[in-house]
Formats: C-alpha cells, structure tokens, sequence
C-alpha cells in the first residue's frame, strides 16, 4: 500500500484529532500518582475521549480490551490494564492512546514517573523522550525516512540503551495503522523520500538494558527480555517543506 499523502481538509481533521488526544494526555498525566490502579487509569482515558465526542481506536483493535494501552516498568508497550496492577512509588508507567475524530485517527504516547523515580529512571524517560526530539529533524520533505530511524538509533545507543527491534511507528491517517513502518533502529537502506502531507507516528521504545523482547502469555503484553526497564515516547507527525509540525503536543506539554 502506497504512503497517503493529506490533502488541506483531511490535514486540519488530523490536527483536530491529535489535538484532543494531547488534551486527554494531559489531564491523564495529572492523575498518575501512587495508589491509582491500571484500570483507573483505562476508565479515565476512556471517558475522556467519549466526552469529546471520539472513539478510542485502541479499544477492540485486533482484539485488544482496553481503550489505553498501561505499561509499567519491564512492560514496553500494550500493557493490558488491571484493577490489580496498583502504581507505587518510584514505578514508571507508559500510556499510549488514540482516538478517532471524524474519521481520523491520533496516537501518542508518554512514560511517566510515578512520584519520586531513580536516577536511572529518570534518564531514561528524558533520553527516550529527547530521541523522538532528535530523529524528527529529518521529518520533513527531501530527507529520507531511515533517516529518523538512524538518529534515533544513534542517540540511544550512545547512552547504553537497546532500541526495541520488533516494534516500530507507523504511517496514520483514516487508519491506525498505515503505511510506512517506521523502525527506531538504525537501516541499511534509505528508505523512502518523505513528501510533505505525510502523518507519520514516531515511537521510540528504549530498554535500559538489551533491545530483547517478549511477548506474556496474554499475547499482548510486550517485556524486556533481561527485565531491565522501558520507556515510550511517541506523538504523531506532520511532515511539511519546513520544520514537521508535532500534532499531539500541546503548547508546553511534555
């Protein structure tokens, strides 16, 4: 399948989409703190989303059972969340959420600390944060798609840390998922040339230890293999002829 390139209307309706999705982020990284339970954390997304009158595209996606995928410490991604699974002091926590506006979808993602983390936590949450950061100067008309993937890849690396190889970003548009992937690690080819209108969602998943994963026995909870911890930082991207336009990142968000 060919990469979609947004026409003006259909851009303005992403715009719409991921702006909402960055509102629902915000308000539920207010609520993470110690004592809130992974469920808690489904139901306010969940709400969230319905009240401004969108779909949570997570919801059911290929049989998946909640609205925001709740990931903790090992868990790299689509942790499923629990009314059992309580946060505690000093736990990081992943949420990856979307929702569908009119037709078109928004993903983002942010790993937070829960109350006072270590040291080591804490650089790991600010270095998968600041590779997003990185790999996104080369989101824009001309530059070539791995070229992200090589930044991102080179900037994680240079701090010890395993990029996760068997999950990647993703174009996005009417469709979660679309074409292209978008690995987080570096390629040996270019991969395609990016042409502005172009909605691409950017992920970087970083281990603290290896780049190893695993899949639980519930078929959708992905681990690190060595137990270290993981972080996730993800927004959806407009590329443009000038400087990528981040859609989900609200003005001072994180």
């Amino acid at each position: 399948m060919a990469v979609t390139i947004k026409s003006k209307r259909e851009i303005e309706l992403m715009r719409e989409s991921c702006r909402l999705l960055a509102e629902v982020h915000a308000k539920l990284g207010e609520a993470i703190k110690p004592g809130i339970s992974t469920l808690e954390i489904d139901v306010l997304g969940e709400r969230l989303i319905r009240s401004c009158g969108c779909v949570p595209n997570f919801l059911h996606y290929n049989g998946y059972p909640a609205s925001i995928c709740v990931s903790v410490n090992d868990e790299v991604v689509h942790g499923i969340p629990s009314k059992d699974r309580i946060l505690k002091e000093g736990d990081i926590v992943s949420l990856d959420a979307g929702l569908i506006y009119k037709g078109y979808h928004s993903d983002a993602a942010r790993t937070y600390a829960v109350g006072k983390v270590s040291e080591e936590a804490a650089k790991l949450i600010q270095v998968t944060r600041q590779s997003f950061f990185e790999g996104i100067k080369y989101a824009t008309e001309g530059c070539y798609l791995h070229d992200i993937s090589y930044t991102i890849d080179s900037y994680c690396s240079s701090f010890g840390y395993g990029v996760v190889r068997d999950l990647v970003g993703h174009g996005i548009g009417t469709k979660l998922h679309e074409e292209p992937q978008i690995p987080n690690f570096r390629q040996w080819r270019r991969g395609i040339r990016l042409k502005a209108g172009m909605t691409l969602a950017i992920e970087p998943m970083i281990n603290m230890g290896g780049w190893q994963v695993k899949w639980l026995d519930d078929d959708w909870t992905v681990v690190t293999r060595d137990g270290s911890l993981s972080a996730h930082y993800e927004n959806t991207v407009l590329v443009t002829d000038g400087e990528p336009e981040i859609l989900t990142l609200l003005p001072g968000m994180e």
